[in-house]
């Protein structure tokens, strides 16, 4: 691959970009990596899966010391765009340009998204992993097989039901749904089993997203496949007529769950432009579930790199903040450093310039929209580690709004950098000041905590999160909430640690209001034991597992061309 710098050309789409990229062959992707041929099942020329159990490093697994973690997370979304995953990707090549040893951990994408209006999970502009298409689209089947998981539980759960039902489950308790990976509101709330007695008895039931499931959080955390089948038997899928929980393990179905996901929980091996090495798998959305790519694909990241750069879903208080609390519990996964993505456009929206309007210069509205990026970073402090700003630069920013933008990061006493890696990624030098920083900031010492201690209560625990990193006065629990609350303790939930499912848009559970609100309450509305994965999801506020589309879903304008290759696809 050259060293030179790609030189952007106006006017081509992440799609284009990718298509007209050098794409090399999996194996030397593999072989850079130090992954040995028959740790590899490849799918194709360019897109293989890593057999963890295969990999032989010098001195053992155990004999290499693991490869520091960089968290790439951002400030609240907005329409405008913030590019975290155009910054991980970019980030990371621009690590490796400078000599370090370096891998990508990434989610997969999900297709309701995609169809819908988020658009694609792949990077942007010269800072993609590669085959763009095919990641965004089925990649290697991960989804399929834990929908398919997923849906054979419940299909098992109802086929008990209907010959008996010797485990006496209550169908008005079922806290377990199916799940599509579509966007698809016409099914979040359904009466199945009509139709007359040889057709399944009758009940309420619903749809969320493939990546809202539990089986989803499951194969995520899972450190192997010995620990996702024990993660599996403990998913608690409802109640019986006595109240009691009752897990999978009840129902014997744990084996052929994990049977349905032995190749799925093997990671993805694929690249970036630049030809670095990325590991794509798993993909919990943040504001409903934990946000986090696989445990294990991170694991083996570690083994096989110095530095890993991964990233969690939408802004800090949501991903970054799930990362901390929940998934760098299960294994010594704990960042090094961490990044808070940021552009001018989204800080300027924060202020409340509408989106038309962004390509004006406007200092007065960034000045008021970077409360935004204050309390993201001063939360990311609270875990005990001091965060670089990435400066996202988009064509329409004015120089003297990064110049204003870099002195107040300078005034706030953070380290910042402008990085075009959309425009000059690839392996050229769009984010080499962004990497020097960061490569400062690993190798620095920093005293990692976690928010707060797994003894608090339940409620102490989501009061803790709404206060100190939403910025609320308070929380202000329904009825039905107040009742989990009780069965939480009665069961000997109360341990674990808490998934908060909340608008990504606002600190607040109210998606309209931006910046950094104060005076606000954070309504709880119920919550819901995640007894396999490991944690209690919050759901508060009007927030959706199982989002709808668009008035325009972005499927309007994708098609394939007379080759079959998909046009339209961003």
């Amino acid at each position: 691959m050259s060293e030179a710098t790609p030189q952007p050309r106006q006017g081509l789409t992440d799609l284009e970009i990718a298509r007209n990229a050098g794409i090399l062959p999996i194996e030397e992707i593999a072989g850079k990596a130090g992954i040995p041929a028959d740790a590899l099942e490849l799918y194709g020329r360019f897109k293989a899966k890593i057999d963890p159990a295969r990999l032989r490093l010098p001195g053992g697994a155990q004999g290499k010391a693991q490869g520091k973690v960089v968290l790439v997370s951002a400030m609240s979304p907005t329409p405008a765009g913030e590019g975290k995953s155009t910054t991980t990707v970019g980030l990371a090549d621009s690590l490796a340009r400078a000599g370090h040893k370096v891998m990508i951990a990434l989610r997969e994408p999900s297709l309701g998204p995609i169809l819908g209006m988020k658009g694609c999970a792949t990077g942007g502009g010269y800072s993609q992993v590669l085959p763009m298409d095919e990641i965004n689209l089925h990649f290697t089947g991960d989804f399929h097989a834990i929908t398919s998981a997923n849906n054979a539980l419940m299909a098992l759960v109802d086929n008990h039901i209907f010959h008996g039902n010797e485990l006496n489950i209550d169908p008005r308790r079922m806290t377990f749904k199916r799940v599509l990976d579509m966007n698809d509101r016409a099914l979040r709330e359904v009466v199945i089993g009509l139709g007359g007695p040889s057709q399944g008895v009758p009940r309420q039931d619903g749809f969320d997203i493939t990546v809202a499931s539990e089986i989803m959080a499951v194969f995520c955390l899972a450190t192997d496949i010995i620990d996702l089948r024990e993660r599996l038997g403990r998913i608690t899928f409802g109640y019986s007529y006595d109240r009691e929980p009752i897990t999978v393990a009840d129902l014997g179905v744990q084996g052929v769950l994990a049977m349905l996901l032995k190749d799925a929980i093997k990671p993805n091996l694929v690249q970036s432009i630049a030809g670095t090495p990325a590991l794509v798998h798993g993909g919990p959305f943040a504001n409903i579930a934990h946000g986090c790519n696989s445990l294990i694909a991170t694991r083996t990241a570690q083994q096989l790199s110095d530095i890993v750069v991964t990233e969690a879903g939408f802004g800090a208080d949501l991903g970054a903040e799930k990362y901390m609390d929940i998934k760098s519990r299960v294994a010594d996964v704990a960042p090094s450093a961490v990044v808070v993505v940021a552009t001018i456009r989204a800080l300027k929206m924060q202020g409340g310039v509408p989106k038309e309007r962004l390509a004006e210069p406007n200092i007065e509205a960034l000045a008021s929209g970077v409360d935004n990026l204050r309390r993201h970073v001063r939360n990311v402090e609270k875990f005990g580690i001091a965060p670089v700003v990435s400066i996202n630069r988009f064509a329409s920013d004015a120089p003297e709004e990064l110049d204003w933008l870099l002195q107040w990061c300078s005034q706030e006493g953070v380290d910042a950098a402008v990085a075009d890696v959309w425009g000059r990624g690839g392996g050229g030098d769009g984010g080499d000041e962004l990497a020097a920083k960061v490569a400062k900031a690993v190798s620095a010492s920093s005293s990692f905590r976690h928010l707060y201690p797994l003894d608090l209560s339940v409620e102490d625990k989501i009061r803790t999160i709404a206060q100190e990193i939403y910025g609320a006065d308070g929380v202000e629990f329904s009825v039905p909430a107040q009742r989990r609350l009780a069965d939480i303790e009665k069961n000997g939930w109360g341990r674990l640690p808490v998934c908060m499912a909340k608008t990504q848009y606002s600190f607040t559970d109210d998606a309209t209001r931006l910046g950094a609100p104060k005076g606000f309450i954070i309504h709880v509305r119920e919550l819901i034991p995640k007894t396999g994965a490991g944690f209690i999801v919050v759901l508060t506020g009007a927030v959706m597992t199982m989002p709808g589309l668009p008035k325009e879903p972005a499927a309007m304008r994708m098609d394939v061309d007379n080759e079959g290759r998909p046009v339209g696809l961003f």
